[in-house]
């Protein structure tokens, strides 16, 4: 019997593949910025991304700092909030579907309709993660997780993030399973004591992280680690 009791999922490389972020999230919010930061000047999460901007590059233009930090796919906490709300837009309009690896689903529902704990821990905003399951191809996912962390509990390769993670959710880091693409976040997952598996995914090209349990899919995990295969 596993003594897997949490299932925390990253999502880019994990649960969606990195070319539907890259080539169909990144260029919707970089098309849409200009508008979203006119229309919702008053929104207070778009004042304080554009604080949050300024401080860090005075004088620059917004648009041209997300623009870059977008193309250079930079984890910071303005353009992650930012990109959220267009995404939000584009998903709630139709315009936009996230595309899950086709094992993911019925493996989440399995896991969950067995009693495993389901969560997310990803860079993007937990709006956005939300959005990402709620509006997906397989419907609305977002009942099946009991949690969305994002940067906002702490960067995904520090290790204080996961064990502030087990706190949180109540339950001893080594009853957590972690499943990431990113070897420095296994890594760092390790080392608070958490169980790992990197998702080596061939339409991602994710190289293999030496010294860590690797699946292709999600059905693998479940094999790896005694949990219900769908």
């Amino acid at each position: 019997m596993s003594t897997v009791r949490l299932i925390l999922l990253d999502i880019e490389g994990t649960t969606l593949p990195i070319t539907f972020v890259r080539d169909v999230l990144f260029p919707y919010s970089d098309k849409v910025m200009p508008e979203l930061l006119r229309e919702q000047a008053d929104n207070p999460l778009v004042k304080v991304a554009l604080a949050d901007i300024e401080a860090t590059s005075p004088g620059c233009d917004p648009l041209v700092q997300l623009h870059d930090w977008t193309v250079r796919d930079e984890k910071v906490a303005p353009l992650k909030s930012l990109q959220g709300l267009a995404w939000k837009t584009g998903f709630e309009s139709g315009a936009l579907k996230a595309r899950l690896y086709p094992d993911v689903p019925p493996a989440l529902k399995a896991w969950h309709d067995a009693g495993l704990r389901l969560a997310v821990y990803s860079s993007g905003s937990a709006s956005a993660q939300r959005l990402l399951y709620g509006y997906s191809d397989a419907g609305d996912l977002t009942s099946l997780f009991e949690a969305f962390y994002d940067l906002d509990i702490g960067g995904k390769k520090v290790a204080e993030s996961y064990r502030e993670i087990a706190l949180r959710a109540g339950v001893a880091p080594g009853e957590i399973l972690f499943l990431s693409d990113i070897g420095a976040e296994l890594d760092a997952a390790e080392e608070a004591g958490l169980r790992t598996c990197q998702l080596v995914r061939p339409e991602d090209g994710t190289i293999p992280h030496a010294g860590t349990f690797q699946a292709a899919d999600f059905k693998a995990v479940g094999l790896q680690f005694g949990l219900p295969v769908s």
